[in-house]
């Protein structure tokens, strides 16, 4: 069995304990206690590990993981999980703006609320909020899944492209080119097995779809003004 290593912020500097996990070979168990805010705490992990981070921390936490299992026990600042390619991320927390930006793959789960633009520029990721997310989440989302157990902000999918986005809850408005689709069994399936990964049971028939109309692939004089 691993045993578990243990690094305490408050004594060790962050870079030591990020050249830590980005040893070549690493397996295991990592603890990092006290973050108290601290930004790119646990980044560019690529090795199958389990980090477990107990505290609130700033931005880009988890930034850029590959293949790794990141718990953070608190709250996450802007850009958690950006880039992220493989892997779990995991907030026990709320997180503020642009979570998951711009990621490749992997499931980021956020037990609270999202702030805004959560999921933007999203490449394959796959987000998971518990409660509500902010205003132009999914901006230019262009694979992946964002699943919403609350309510969704202002501009939900502006210019999306081909993500998939599933809300429970209200959706304040809609972003260009993002609209209500039929939510078919593939989608109730394909939900449904979201949900269990991120550790849910919600009824999959309370959820709308949303997903690109497929107006803006290109550009045409008479959708100027939805660019």
């Amino acid at each position: 069995m691993d045993t578990l290593v243990q690094y305490d912020l408050a004594t060790t500097p962050l870079r030591e304990v990020n050249a830590a996990l980005h040893k070549t070979g690493i397996t295991g168990e990592y603890a990092i206690d006290h973050p108290d805010g601290a930004h790119n705490v646990a980044v560019g992990v690529n090795a199958p590990v389990r980090v477990t981070v107990n505290g609130h921390v700033g931005y880009y936490a988890a930034g850029m993981n590959q293949h790794a299992e990141i718990v953070i026990n608190g709250n996450a600042g802007t850009g958690v999980a950006e880039n992220m390619m493989s892997g779990t991320v995991r907030v026990n927390g709320n997180a503020s703006q642009s979570a998951g930006a711009t990621a490749h793959g992997g499931l980021l789960v956020i037990q609270g609320d999202a702030a805004a633009r959560c999921g933007i520029s999203m490449k394959g990721i796959d987000i998971v909020v518990g409660g509500d997310i902010g205003h132009m989440s999914a901006f230019m989302a262009q694979a992946g899944r964002l699943v919403v157990r609350g309510n969704a902000g202002e501009a939900l999918g502006d210019s999306i492209y081909e993500a998939r986005i599933y809300v429970r809850g209200a959706v304040s408005s809609l972003g260009a080119d993002c609209v209500k689709k039929d939510m078919r069994p593939e989608h109730h399936a394909e939900l449904a097995e979201l949900l269990t990964a991120a550790g849910y049971s919600d009824d999959t028939t309370e959820y709308t779809r949303y997903g690109s109309a497929r107006n803006l692939y290109h550009f045409h004089v008479d959708n100027a003004s939805a660019y």
